[in-house]
């Protein structure tokens, strides 16, 4: 508290003794060399106890300012300001209120609990986030719900049917596209996504003819690699991941680069 004639904070008596002997006249014993040392000690003293005055001050008048008016935190979010959005995902209807500014990301997490769909670096740029809308894959962590009305969305647990993955997951098994596995829903779901451009004969960058007719695109690697470049993956299990896409996309069956170590390795 302060004290109302000084403004002063009221000192205890072991801060007020403290307090003297700092401001002490009486420090001759300890400088020996003379009268320089004895003006730079009572200099450091007096700074100590002008940091502990304003300290002990400090404390006080947070303790009356918190004691006269509590922190009240801020009102909700008006109600009025939600809306209705509703679409299907993974082919069941689904009708949400959310705040307008919701994301599509974090409506599919904390709304509808599928927690598939990974939220990265939420900027758009690790691609960790893809989900199938309408056919073509979206950055959900950039798209808001409410723009998702009517349409339909696909996640990485509305692929596989019943017990059966789809092709695009058992690829990934086969040939271990991934390894720590959170940019791995979003790679598949842009994987999947990615069949479907080219067979609309949607062209990328490294298309070597724009004027062809239009047609189903026969993926190269570098193809592939192009189209998969907006999905990251620290792990670097890129190699693998572009074996999986290529077999999927050729339909045949192709020879794992990698395989485990056998028994016999083992006991070598």
């Amino acid at each position: 508290m302060m004290q109302e004639e000084t403004g002063q904070p009221d000192l205890s008596a072991d801060e007020q003794k403290l307090l003297e002997e700092l401001l002490s006249e009486d420090i001759n014993g300890l400088s020996p060399l003379g009268e320089q040392r004895r003006n730079f000690l009572k200099q450091v003293a007096a700074a100590g106890a002008a940091i502990l005055v304003s300290q002990l001050a400090g404390e006080s008048l947070f303790a009356h300012t918190a004691g006269e008016e509590a922190f009240v935190p801020p009102p909700a979010a008006d109600p009025a300001t939600a809306v209705q959005v509703a679409f299907k995902v993974n082919t069941a209807g689904r009708s949400l209120t959310v705040d307008p500014r919701m994301t599509l990301l974090d409506s599919l997490r904390e709304k509808l609990g599928l927690t598939g769909t990974k939220k990265g670096c939420d900027h758009g740029q690790c691609g960790a986030c893809t989900v199938i809308v309408d056919g073509r894959r979206v950055l959900s962590c950039l798209t808001l719900a409410v723009t998702c009305e009517g349409k339909s969305v696909t996640t990485i647990e509305g692929l596989a049917k019943g017990g059966t993955l789809h092709p695009m997951q058992a690829a990934f098994i086969k040939h271990d596209g991934f390894q720590c596995g959170y940019c791995t829903p979003g790679q598949i779901c842009s994987a999947v996504a990615l069949m479907a451009e080219a067979k609309r004969g949607e062209p990328s960058y490294v298309t070597a003819d724009l004027r062809a007719n239009p047609g189903p695109v026969q993926l190269s690697d570098d193809e592939i690699r192009e189209r998969m470049s907006g999905n990251l993956c620290r792990c670097g299990a890129y190699p693998n991941i572009l074996s999986a896409i290529r077999e999927v996309h050729r339909g045949k069956e192709t020879a794992q680069s990698w395989q485990f170590i056998s028994p016999d390795q083992t006991a070598e």
